[in-house]
């Protein structure tokens, strides 16, 4: 009767074994994912003052990312295949 009663518990009931193991993993990839968006938010708050902090730096971010330009320049686009 008793190992019956184990082998419910261990298997069947509601904090089983099985679902505690599957808890665990959820948690450690949640952790995982958690410390990942922590140091992307560090980057990007490097990259932000770094690009309010100069105003060439602001300049050059605007002409890569949006392709901007000034009143009498033209912009030749070269793309890498």
């Amino acid at each position: 009767m008793g190992l019956l009663f184990v082998i419910w518990i261990a298997l069947f009931d509601k904090y089983s074994f099985i679902d505690r193991l599957q808890l665990r993993s959820k948690i450690n990839q949640l952790e995982n994912e958690q410390k990942y968006y922590r140091e992307k938010i560090e980057e990007d708050k490097r990259k932000k003052e770094e690009l309010l902090g100069n105003r060439d730096n602001l300049e050059k971010f605007a002409r890569e990312q949006y392709l901007m330009k000034r009143e009498n320049e033209d912009i030749f686009i070269i793309v890498k295949e």
